[in-house]
């Protein structure tokens, strides 16, 4: 075994350090590092450039015991390390001011996204009825076709700022002339485009008209039994009003007629129908057609055909199309008695390509 030449508890530095120099030499002279300047305006510097000072990135020290057990050693960091010191803290300055901008653009609605008309998730059932009755309001007409057999009122929903309207095919059959009377109290002429007696759908445009407020087009397939919904129509020519209700079914089968002006034949806009076994303001003629419709319970008069049925999202649902409204006189009073159904938007949005070439009639 090979003794140590130094005693035992001998603990004094060696009187040179290595290659015979100075104890403790200078250490190397280099060029300070630039400062960097963030896009928030800060500056930071990465270093001191003497090395001994601790500052960020840089000049900060380490020690190591001497490989003979004698004295310590100071060691500077490497530049290196300095750096990525440095880079770190820059990093998460520009990281922070990119977070900040990108805060500030969504501040200002800088992106455009595709939403429901309005959102009426509300704890007060008036407050969310308000809602989509502000909302939507603008977008439902009031229909007035007149022709040899006499005058019906209904109701529209526009679909295009350029004024295309959805109705039903009973309100302007056999029209001679249309008129369209808007939320905000201006008229304007219309004709028909195209019209689908079969499923009681007409699409007519209005003369002449730009910027109009279009209705949202929402998904039938979604609405379900107990749904809280809200109808907009001109009953007995009242422009504008509104009602709420549920979704009452849903498929109920209804059957209507399709002999052109069977409505005026009735008088007051009251357009025969039949479901369930019964027969309801009339006689439906011997040319009928059967379609699959909405049931609601929210109040439908005549003159409410042809309007919205429309969720609480503010998106149309359903065509407003038959509605049981007693005449004065029966036993069971006048006016709606919550027995209303309403072609769904489905039904309509698959029926649009084919009106807009004019429709098919009857199919």
């Amino acid at each position: 075994m090979t003794d140590s030449p130094r005693r035992s508890g001998d603990h004094e530095p060696y009187p040179y350090a290595y290659g015979g120099a100075a104890a403790y030499p200078p250490p190397p002279t280099h060029e300070p590092q630039t400062p960097v300047t963030t896009p928030s305006g800060v500056t930071v510097w990465p270093g001191g450039g003497t090395g001994d000072s601790g500052g960020v990135g840089g000049g900060g020290t380490t020690e190591t015991p001497h490989p003979g057990g004698g004295g310590r050693r100071r060691r500077r960091l490497s530049r290196s390390a300095g750096l990525i010191a440095a880079v770190a803290v820059v990093s998460a300055l520009v990281g922070g001011g990119t977070a900040a901008l990108v805060g500030q653009a969504a501040d200002r609605g800088d992106t455009t996204v595709s939403t429901p008309v309005v959102n009426a998730n509300s704890s007060s059932t008036g407050s969310g009825v308000s809602a989509v009755a502000a909302a939507v309001s603008p977008s439902i007409v009031e229909i007035s076709a007149t022709s040899t057999d006499g005058e019906s009122t209904g109701s529209g929903v526009i679909i295009t700022s350029g004024g295309e309207i959805i109705t039903n095919n009973h309100v302007v059959s056999g029209a001679d002339s249309i008129k369209v009377r808007f939320s905000d109290g201006s008229t304007k002429s219309a004709s028909v485009v195209g019209t689908d007696s079969g499923k009681d759908l007409a699409l007519i445009k209005v003369r002449g008209a730009s910027g109009l407020k279009a209705a949202s087009l929402g998904d039938s397939s979604q609405v379900k039994v107990g749904d809280q919904v809200v109808a907009i129509g001109s009953p007995e020519g009242l422009t504008g009003t509104v009602t709420s209700g549920i979704v009452s079914a849903l498929d109920r089968d209804v059957t209507v007629s399709t002999d052109e002006g069977q409505g005026q034949q009735q008088g007051g806009g009251q357009w025969p129908f039949e479901f369930g076994g019964g027969r309801y303001n009339g006689d439906v003629g011997q040319s009928t057609t059967t379609y699959k419709a909405i049931q609601t319970d929210a109040s439908l008069n005549p003159g409410n055909s042809g309007g919205a049925l429309i969720n609480m999202k503010g998106q149309v649902i359903g065509i407003n199309s038959a509605m049981y409204a007693p005449a004065s006189g029966q036993s069971s009073g006048a006016g709606s008695i919550g027995l209303g159904f309403s072609i769904p938007v489905d039904t309509v949005k698959s029926d649009l390509s084919a009106l807009r070439e004019g429709g098919s009639g009857n199919s």
